[in-house]
Formats: structure tokens, C-alpha cells, sequence
């Protein structure tokens, strides 16, 4: 049955692009689980294969001691939605033999664990290519599969240290600053979904994909590497306002802040005039863009002075009006219960064990319709015998499996 998204009522039947596409998502935590998410999202059959007796660690991580002592922590239940859920001891000659048997059968492999662990576990890309010559194998890692720091440990914390990433976050004062929320995890995984769909729609199909999460977030910033290595501008960190144009960056108003981007020149005459400042529109200091750059913080002073006289939404409201590009910044609780991100439907409710969780859908909308997942986040190992008798496995060749540990 269809999941109800949090903007109420059922919805169609969902869009599934990947349908018939198997997965076997034997990742932990994040970057990889998030990128089986999304291809669970868009229609995938995904198999999680975890560790018999603990399975993904984020199975213990959250902000919920219960739920992470029950093995459904919430760090866990965030990207792991509509999948099912098998344990193997891929270390063991019987589980090596399973895993083989289970690729035979699967068009993608992903794996998240440091490089060259599988081909220790002498289940790499070459062996399980092996078996079925038209699999996708994609392994995600910190810095990827080659180089001098591909041993090297890498959580997000670290990538968004070498990255750059902090070095340009906060202000001259705050920088170097961790991003709020896991970025390298994130975009990496989001990476590795992307390249994954990419190698599906390819004929032949097959391939080896190393994605680096260092290299998916140096990626996205674009405008920040091409300004040093074609302009050799030096990144900085400019605090919220934005490096491209002034004024445009965040602006303190009678209650909450709001971020104007009057990035073009008749925006910035409209902002002017519209607080009565019609002055700085003469005012050498701020007479091109390049003016108003260099001399940014006295004029966000100058524009304050006004601002700070009256609310944030008559800003926004009067602003956007005149064309000029204003909005509040908003908490996360804020956002997720505004008419326009719950009226989407981002947010779906999906029944879990006699409780409704809150979950995010598909951040794509297909032909109208956001791909929502479709079942809870499974219980470590819910699928062993549906999945294990599936290759042909016995009632009791499963139960000789789970007592001797390989499953």
C-alpha cells in the first residue's frame, strides 16, 4: 500500500524508474546507506547485508538511547526505509559462498568499506565480477581507491576538513567551521546513486565505480576552485554573505535575520530606494558592484539601520514584490512544517511496529509524483528466510546457517 505523504491524503501508485533493479547494499552508516536509499526510493529491490549480532552500526547511533539498546536507532532509521534486511558473515568460507550466490543474481553491489578490505575478504570487484559479469560494483571511500591516502581512516568530520570545506565555512573569526549536518556523507552517497544510475542506463551493463567522497565535495565547489585556479583568488571565509555580489547575505531586522540577494544592479536600486536610502545609490563607496564588494560590511550597517526598524516577513513580503530576492532563515522545525515543504510532500509517514515515523521521500518529483518509501526500515535480518530460501536454501540449511553464526 501507498504511503501518505505529510501533506495529507493517499497518493497514486509511486514512481519507480529502477523497478526490477536488485541491489545488494552492504555499506554501513551513511554515505553508502544514503545512496541506497535513493535508489530504494526510485524503485530498487535493496538487500542489506549486515553483520550477524549488530549489523549497521548507525543501528546504535541517534538521538534515542531506546531505540539504539532496540538496534533501530535513528541515525539508522533516516536512509534505510524500503529495504530489506539479511546478515552474513562475509568472512566465513559458507558466507563468502552465500554473498557469490546472492550477486548472481543483482545488478549493483555497493560498499563503503576501506579500500582493499574486499579484495582481502578475496571478495572484490574482479571475484564477484566474476560471477556475474554484468554487475555494477560500486565502492565508496573516503579518498578513493587509489593514491597516497586511500588507507588513511575517513569519516565525515575529516573529509570536511580536507576538503576545504571548513576552511571557507564561518567568518574570519569562526572559520575553519564545521558544516551543520554530515555534507561529505551526504554528497558523497548522492554521488554514488548518480553514478550508479548512470551505469544502469549504459549497454553493455557492468562496471567498477570509486567514488571519493573528498573528490564529490570538491566538486561542488565549483565557483570556489575555479576562482583560485583560473583566477587565482584565494577562498576565504565570508560568513553569510556572499562572495559573488553585495549587498547579498543575511541582514538583521526587528526579530529574526532574513537574506536579501540583490545580486543584479536594479535590484540593488529597488532595495535602496525601497528603505527610503535613495543616498547610497550616489554614495562613492557603493556606486558598481565592485565598489559595493570591497565596502560590504558598511553598507550591511548602513542598510540595517533601516531594517532593523520593522519585522522580517513585511520584509520579505515587500521585498519579493519589488523583484528583489528575500527570505527568512528558518530553523530546521520551521521549514519542515511550512505549507510549501510539507505541502510537497517530502515528508512521508510510514507505519514501523505500532508507530508512525516521519521520513524524507525523494528529494526528485517524477511526472508529478514523489517517490516515498514503502515499508519501515527493517529489523537486522527480518528477511533471512524469505531471501536465504530464495537461493534454494532449506528450512533446516537456514537454521544450521543462523546456529553456526554465518547468518
Amino acid at each position: 500500500m501507498a504511503i501518505d505523504g505529510a501533506g495529507g491524503g493517499g497518493v497514486e501508485p509511486r514512481p519507480t524508474p529502477l523497478a526490477g533493479v536488485r541491489v545488494l547494499d552492504l555499506t554501513n552508516v551513511l554515505a553508502g546507506p544514503y545512496c541506497c536509499y535513493q535508489l530504494a526510493l526510485m524503485g530498487a529491490e535493496v538487500i542489506k547485508v549486515e553483520r550477524p549480532g549488530g549489523g549497521d552500526l548507525a543501528r546504535e547511533l541517534g538521538a534515542d538511547p531506546a531505540r539504539n539498546r532496540a538496534g533501530m536507532g535513528i541515525s539508522f532509521l533516516a536512509q534505510n526505509a524500503g529495504k530489506k534486511s539479511v546478515t552474513l558473515d562475509m568472512k566465513s568460507p559458507r558466507g563468502k559462498d552465500l554473498l557469490k550466490a546472492l550477486v548472481r543474481d543483482a545488478d549493483v553491489v555497493v560498499e563503503n568499506f576501506r579500500p582493499g578490505v574486499m579484495d582481502r575478504l578475496d571478495l572484490g570487484p574482479e571475484v564477484l565480477r566474476a560471477e556475474n559479469p554484468a554487475l555494477i560494483y560500486c565502492a565508496i571511500s573516503g579518498f578513493g581507491q587509489t593514491g597516497p591516502w586511500r588507507d588513511q581512516p575517513a569519516y565525515d568530520q575529516i573529509v570536511q576538513g580536507v576538503s576545504g570545506v571548513m576552511s571557507i565555512t564561518g567568518d574570519a573569526d569562526s572559520a575553519p567551521l564545521r558544516v551543520g549536518y554530515p555534507l561529505a556523507d551526504t554528497v558523497g552517497g548522492m554521488t554514488a546513486a548518480f553514478a550508479i544510475a548512470s551505469a544502469l542506463a549504459a549497454t553493455p551493463r557492468g562496471a567498477v565505480l570509486d567514488i571519493s567522497m573528498t573528490e564529490a565535495v570538491i566538486s561542488t565547489m565549483g565557483w570556489v576552485v575555479s576562482n583560485l585556479m583560473v583566477g587565482g583568488v584565494q577562498p576565504e571565509a565570508r560568513g553569510n554573505e556572499n562572495m559573488t555580489s553585495a549587498p547579498s547575505g543575511t541582514f538583521a531586522t526587528a526579530d529574526r535575520p532574513i537574506n536579501i540577494a540583490a545580486n543584479r544592479d536594479t535590484q540593488w536600486e529597488a532595495l535602496a530606494r525601497h528603505l527610503g536610502r535613495e543616498d547610497l545609490l550616489t554614495e562613492p563607496m557603493y556606486l558598481t558592484r565592485e565598489d559595493r564588494k570591497t565596502n560590504r560590511h558598511a553598507l550591511r550597517g548602513e542598510l540595517e539601520k533601516t531594517l532593523k526598524t520593522r519585522g522580517s516577513a513585511d520584509w520579505v513580503a515587500e521585498l519579493n514584490a519589488l523583484g528583489v530576492p528575500t527570505g527568512p532563515v528558518l530553523s530546521v522545525e520551521d521549514v519542515l512544517y511550512t505549507d510549501q515543504v510539507a505541502g510537497r510532500g517530502l515528508i512521508a509517514d510510514v507505519p514501523c511496529g505500532g508507530e508512525v515515523l516521519k521520513l524524507a521521500g525523494s528529494p526528485a518529483v517524477v511526472n508529478g509524483q514523489r517517490p516515498l518509501p514503502q515499508s519501515p526500515p527493517p529489523e537486522l535480518g527480518q528477511d533471512n528466510d524469505a531471501i536465504w530460501s530464495g537461493l534454494g536454501l532449506s528450512a533446516s540449511e537456514i537454521a544450521e546457517l543462523r546456529s553456526e553464526g554465518v547468518i
